[in-house]
């Protein structure tokens, strides 16, 4: 009966939006919901149903979860999400949208969006440039912020509610993993997990514990006037929506990674670094091998139950998912980089370029002194400052803020390039401190004053504010370091992307676009 009355409520939608459209919407049933998508509008009803993890099985219900769906996502997507209005029965027996009747279902009304202006197929054309990954990670960091704290919630007991989870689903897909791989999965997460419970619950009782998206992923971001927003929050469990900030971020780094963006993904955790502000996430990084670890696993496992569900989750894409899953489990060692040399040799585009293959994925933290002389400040990135700024008692603690972000980051096991000039011998002699375990490199580039001076003229939208002036007063103070790389900055980004690469020892993952 549920089926039969749903059925007559999506055919007077359809009629609905026929009329007003001057033609049949677009009709898309999901496991839990029914989207009729017409030329401006989507509207969505949940579906009559009931699975082990969600219930909508009375109008209430589908009521509060719809209504539930709108709460998470307006204030995120307030372009997208309009309101929720009631399906009416007159006494005649006839349907009203919004009428005076009783309620015989429940509509979520819904502006619709270009499905080519979702991040998913923005990534697949190959048109997800840095400056959508850094606007995406800053668009996260103000999410977050803005989500409620649940200091009440053990961190540690959430993971391990989700290992018990997999655990319970894994045994019972050696058919499609092998007994070995399940194994040597469940206990190597096991063992991450045991690690980290201390930190989880620390986290948890410093206010990272918080109702978050749940589902961040390249599927439920969409780019709304120039802006990347995030959609389609997980509304139906509170305990699945509620987890570890770095969690959330953990989804969208390692689906962007899986879907061949590692250089976003890396981009775009910087960028929530920084917009964050806060010097915890960095000591988290311990955190993100096992966090990226469990989505990579939740995504094999749900491959497989589409396919047994007679889906297209697909075996490979299961198998590769947990393969990737194991992967996360065993990072490369942490290793600082330092990148020096005058204004205008291109330190910090070559420190981007560079960090997505150095150490733990998604790559290293890169920090930036421009950007952290704006942040102490609090100044935007592109604004600029005042000769006040740049005296050597701020440059100093400018130094001190970068190191110690640093410190914490290579201690947690994760790589990081330190970006500025080091033209000064006391600031260089800092870099043998930050974390005496992890090995240190630096890279000095060089290039001749006539290009840097056309370089540093040219440039904008640009955090640093050096000009030809500053790079003028430079010159008497430059002097390769003896124990640094030297790399020659002369020519194209590509050129000087390939020699550092080559210095480092580390193999060339993809082409640096030199346009970028």
């Amino acid at each position: 009966m549920a089926n039969d009355a749903q059925a007559e409520v999506i055919a007077f939608l359809s009629r609905q939006m026929e009329v007003a459209d001057r033609a049949a919407p677009q009709i898309v049933r999901t496991h839990g919901a029914v989207l009729l998508l017409g030329r401006r509008d989507a509207w969505k009803i949940k579906r009559a149903v009931r699975y082990a993890y969600l219930d909508f099985s009375t109008a209430t219900k589908r009521h509060d979860m719809l209504l539930r769906e709108l709460e998470l996502n307006r204030p995120a997507a307030p372009s997208i999400y309009r309101d929720l209005v009631a399906v009416t029965r007159d006494a005649g027996g006839q349907l009203h949208m919004g009428g005076t009747g009783a309620p015989a279902e429940w509509v979520l009304r819904m502006r619709r969006f270009d499905t080519a202006d979702e991040l998913v197929q923005i990534a697949a054309r190959g048109a997800l440039d840095a400056d959508i990954a850094a606007d995406l990670g800053k668009v996260i960091a103000q999410y977050h912020a803005a989500a409620p704290v649940r200091s009440q919630v053990q961190g540690a007991d959430l993971i391990g509610a989700l290992l018990d989870q997999l655990n319970t689903a894994f045994a019972d897909m050696t058919d499609v993993f092998g007994t070995d791989a399940v194994d040597h999965y469940r206990s190597a997460a096991d063992h991450a997990w045991r690690g980290v419970r201390a930190q989880l619950n620390a986290r948890g009782a410093a206010g990272h514990v918080r109702r978050c998206h749940g589902d961040l992923h390249l599927g439920n971001i969409v780019m709304q006037d120039g802006v990347p927003t995030l959609f389609d929050a997980l509304e139906f469990d509170e305990t699945l929506g509620t987890s570890d900030v770095l969690y959330d971020l953990a989804f969208l780094l390692m689906d962007l990674a899986h879907n061949g963006q590692m250089a976003a993904a890396n981009a775009v955790l910087n960028a929530y670094l920084f917009h964050a502000g806060d010097a915890d996430h960095y000591a988290a990084l311990s955190l993100l091998p096992l966090f990226q670890s469990l989505r990579a696993a939740i995504r094999a496992m749900v491959a497989v139950q589409a396919e047994r569900a007679g889906g297209n989750g697909g075996v490979q894409a299961a198998r590769d998912y947990l393969a990737r899953a194991q992967g996360y489990l065993s990072p490369p060692p942490a290793r600082l980089i330092a990148v020096g040399g005058r204004s205008g040799t291109g330190k910090s585009v070559l420190a981007a370029a560079i960090a997505p293959h150095i150490g733990a994925a998604p790559g290293a933290v890169h920090l930036r002194s421009d950007l952290e002389r704006k942040a102490l400040f609090g100044a935007a990135p592109l604004a600029p400052l005042p000769a006040s700024a740049y005296t050597e008692d701020v440059s100093a603690r400018v130094y001190d803020t970068m190191l110690g972000k640093a410190r914490m980051a290579l201690l947690a096991g994760h790589g990081a390039i330190v970006d500025a000039t080091w033209l000064d011998k006391d600031a260089r002699a800092a870099l043998d401190s930050p974390a005496p375990s992890a090995p240190f490199t630096g890279l000095w580039l060089a290039a001749d004053t006539a290009t840097l001076e056309a370089r540093v003229t040219a440039r904008q939208g640009d955090a640093s504010d050096a000009d030809a002036a500053v790079l003028r007063r430079q010159t008497d103070r430059q002097g390769a370091p003896k124990n640094w790389l030297r790399i020659d900055a002369t020519g194209s980004r590509a050129d000087t992307f390939a020699q550092a690469l080559c210095a480092l020892g580390v193999p060339r993952r993809a082409p640096l676009d030199d346009k970028g």
